[in-house]
C-alpha cells in the first residue's frame, strides 16, 4: 500500500547513500574482492576471508582494525568493514553504507537499540547488552551487572573503537564502573594481547546477579569469562523448574548456578560437585547467603570419577546436570569431544533415577548441534536408557546469532527425562 511518509523516508535514504558513495569519506581505503567472490556478500554474509581478498603489498602494510571501503571487483560498493591484515577473517562488515561515518554515534546507536531489545526482555539489568555481531558490532561482548559493565573487546576493529565504545557506553547508561576482560582466546587470533583492566569508575565492594531469587557475587576481574555465565540463564529456569521436592546432582556445578538455584526452587537435597575448591568455596557462601546451605552438599571431586564412584554405590537422583567447560577448543580437538559428550551422557544417565531428568550441555564451538544431540543419545543407549527430549536450546535472547552465522550459535543442550 503507498505510504506518503514511508516512500519520501526511502528516497530520503537513497539519496543519502548516493550522495556518500560520490563524497567519499577522506581517505578512507579502499579493498577490492577477487572477482567472483562477492556472492556470500551479497547473499547477507557480514563476513569476508583473507583468501576472497584482492591482496596488493601495500595491504599488508595496514593497521589492523582500519575501518576501510570494500567494494566488488567490478567496483560495486559492497560497505564498510573493519579490517586486519592478520586474521583470516580479513574483513568484518559494520555497515551496508560504503561511506558510513563510524564514531562514537555509530556505536551509541547500536548500543542503544541493544539495550532497547534486553529492555523488551528482562525486567532487570542483568543480562548481555551486546552480543557480537549478533547486535551489530563485530567481536564486540558487554555484561551487564546493574550499572557495572564489562567489556571484551575480541577484534583489532573493537579494540581501535575502545575509546568510543567507553564513550557511548557513558552516555547511554552511567555507569559506575567499565571493566575490560579481553583475556579470550579469539583475541589471539586477530594478533592481540592479553588484559584485565578497570578502564572508567570504580569497581564497587560488592557486584552481584540477580537471578530466579538467587543473588550470587560476580567477580568481573578474575572469574570466568566476564564473571558470569548469562548464555545458560533460561536453560537454568526450564532446570530449576522441575527441581521442587527432587534429590539433584549438579556436576560441573562451578560456583553452583544451576544447583543453587534448583535449591531455591524447593529442591529437597542439592549435590554440588567440581574440582575448583575456590568455585565451591564461593558457592557455599553462596548458599550460606541465600539462606540454602542447609540443603546442600560439596563434592570437590572430577565429574567421569564421581559419576563411576556413584553408579558403583547405587546412588540415584531426581535430577542430574552437567554442565562442562568445553570439550573441543579447537578443530583437532573434535573426535575426542565427541567421545568425552557420549561418555558423560553414558555416566550421567547411570545416576538418574526412574522418571528423573538429565540436562547435559556443551559449549564447544567446533561440536554442532546434530553431533551433540547424537552423542547424548548414543550415551543413553550405552547405558540401557529409553527416554525423551524435553528441550533442546541454545543460549538466551540476550545472545543474538546472526542469521548468516549460525556457527557462532556455540552453546548446546540437551534437557531430558528418563524412564
Amino acid at each position: 500500500m503507498h505510504n506518503p511518509k514511508r516512500d519520501a523516508l526511502l528516497i530520503s535514504d537513497a539519496a543519502a547513500m548516493v550522495w556518500r558513495v560520490t563524497n567519499p569519506v577522506p581517505d578512507r581505503v579502499t579493498l577490492r574482492l577477487r572477482p567472483g567472490h562477492d556472492r556470500r556478500l551479497r547473499a547477507g554474509h557480514p563476513w569476508v576471508f583473507s583468501n576472497e581478498l584482492d591482496w596488493s603489498a601495500d595491504m599488508r602494510q595496514l593497521a589492523a582494525g582500519l575501518v576501510v571501503r570494500l567494494e566488488a571487483a567490478g567496483g560495486r560498493p559492497e560497505g564498510t568493514f573493519i579490517f586486519n591484515p592478520r586474521s583470516l577473517i580479513a574483513a568484518r562488515r559494520l555497515s551496508r553504507d560504503p561511506e558510513a561515518v563510524i564514531d562514537r554515534g555509530f556505536v551509541a546507536e547500536r548500543l542503544e537499540r541493544a539495550g532497547a531489545l534486553r529492555a523488551r526482555l528482562f525486567a532487570a539489568p542483568f543480562h548481555r547488552l551486546c552480543h557480537a555481531e549478533g547486535d551489530g558490532l563485530p567481536g564486540l561482548v558487554v555484561d551487564r551487572y546493574g550499572d557495572v559493565f564489562v567489556v571484551s573487546h575480541n577484534t583489532a576493529g573493537m579494540a581501535a573503537l575502545e575509546p568510543a565504545i567507553l564513550a557511548a557506553l557513558t552516555d547511554l547508561f552511567a555507569p559506575v564502573a567499565v571493566v575490560a576482560r579481553d583475556d579470550s582466546p579469539a583475541r589471539t587470533l586477530e594478533g592481540l594481547g592479553e588484559r584485565v583492566a578497570v578502564l572508567a569508575g570504580a569497581l564497587p565492594e560488592r557486584v552481584t546477579v540477580q537471578e530466579g531469587g538467587v543473588v550470587f557475587p560476580v567477580d568481573p576481574l578474575g572469574g570466568q569469562k566476564t564473571g558470569w555465565f548469562y548464555d545458560q540463564r533460561f536453560n537454568r529456569d526450564a532446570v530449576a523448574a522441575l527441581a521442587r521436592g527432587g534429590r539433584v546432582l549438579d556436576v560441573y556445578c562451578h560456583t553452583g548456578a544451576f544447583g543453587l538455584r534448583c535449591a531455591a526452587e524447593g529442591a529437597e537435597h542439592v549435590s554440588l560437585a567440581d574440582r575448583s575448591e575456590p568455585a565451591l568455596a564461593l558457592a557455599a557462601e553462596t548458599a550460606r547467603a541465600n539462606g540454602l546451605a542447609a540443603r546442600i552438599e560439596i563434592m570437590r571431586a572430577e565429574a567421569f570419577g564421581l559419576l563411576e564412584r556413584l553408579a558403583g554405590e547405587g546412588a540415584r537422583y531426581d535430577l542430574v546436570v552437567c554442565d562442562p567447560p568445553a570439550f573441543a577448543k579447537s578443530r583437532k580437538d573434535h573426535g575426542p569431544a565427541l567421545k568425552g559428550y557420549e561418555k558423560l551422557a553414558r555416566l550421567a544417565a547411570a545416576v538418574v533415577a526412574p522418571g528423573g531428568f538429565l540436562f547435559v550441555a556443551s559449549c564447544s564451538h567446533h561440536v554442532n548441534a546434530e553431533e551433540f544431540a547424537t552423542c547424548v543419545a548414543r550415551g543413553l543407549a550405552r547405558a540401557g536408557r529409553e527416554g525423551r527430549v524435553l528441550r533442546s536450546a541454545g543460549a538466551g535472547p540476550d545472545h543474538p546469532v546472526h542469521p548468516h552465522l549460525p556457527e557462532s550459535a556455540y552453546l548446546k543442550a540437551e534437557l531430558l527425562q528418563l524412564d
